[in-house]
């Protein structure tokens, strides 16, 4: 065999033990981490090689499309009790569990100065719409709910409020001004930890339940080592320093 031949089957065996080797993870994401996401998707790929594929919705309608047999291999929920409800339904691996994120809730609008830094401009009331996402399917919604309980406005403000499928329609209504002010994550508005654009109220933690966004390894991945090999990424100083950055909290050591 010639150099030439010889140089040749050494690239093509390169190349095919590197595809053998790079692997793709199917991956259903909390529509609030969809963003972040991309971002770590893109740091995953360098530095494993592995493609990651997304789909984004509310945590509670992925629950139900995977129930429903959808190829997803990775559950990146907004909570913690939609992912630990696969694995008792025998649809997830139990100690794969952990939080990767802890979500922080805010009521924002898009004109500078309409809100307040107390949130007054709640009881004020002078507004049209209040933009919510569905608090049976978001875990985003469900705590803005109970902040606005918490409040004691949650009947008085019923009749404004607007609900969007998840939170990311739910930006889209206060963004575009079809809703004054609404409830969001504050990574959909927040860069490196400064408000983008608008107005903002950073809700007291103490108003609604810690929202503790929980990955899983679903049945579906447990023999894909990309699945495996993208949840020990999440935990990583680097995936780490990512999320805070995206504007989440993150889960103190155990």
């Amino acid at each position: 065999m010639n150099l030439f031949k010889r140089s040749g089957l050494v690239v093509a065996l390169l190349l095919a033990s590197g595809q053998a080797w790079s692997a793709e993870v199917q991956v259903a994401v909390a529509a609030n981490f969809s963003k972040p996401l991309e971002v770590l998707a893109t740091a995953f790929k360098a530095s494993s090689g592995h493609e990651l594929n997304m789909s984004a919705g509310a945590s509670g309608k992925l629950y139900a499309q995977i129930e429903n047999g959808a190829p997803f291999e990775v559950f990146l929920s907004a909570d913690s009790k939609t992912p630990q409800k696969l694995v008792e339904a025998q649809l997830a691996v139990a100690e794969s569990q952990f939080t990767y994120a802890l979500g922080k809730l805010v009521l924002w609008s898009s004109t500078q100065d309409y809100i307040d830094p107390q949130g007054e401009v709640l009881k004020k009331q002078e507004f049209k719409h209040l933009a919510i996402a569905n608090p049976q399917t978001a875990p985003y919604g469900a705590a803005a709910v109970e902040a606005l309980d918490h409040l004691g406005l949650k009947k008085s403000l019923e009749s404004k409020l607007v609900q969007g499928e998840n939170i990311s329609q739910t930006y889209d209504f206060v963004s575009t001004g079809n809703a004054e002010l609404g409830f969001v994550a504050w990574s959909q508005v927040a860069q490196e930890g400064v408000l983008k654009a608008g107005s903002v109220w950073q809700i007291p933690e103490d108003l609604y339940t810690p929202i503790q966004q929980d990955a899983v390894l679903l049945l579906k991945g447990k023999d894909n080592k990309a699945a495996q090999a993208f949840l020990d990424f999440l935990k990583t100083p680097q995936a780490q320093q990512l999320i805070t950055k995206a504007g989440y909290g993150l889960a103190k050591p155990h």
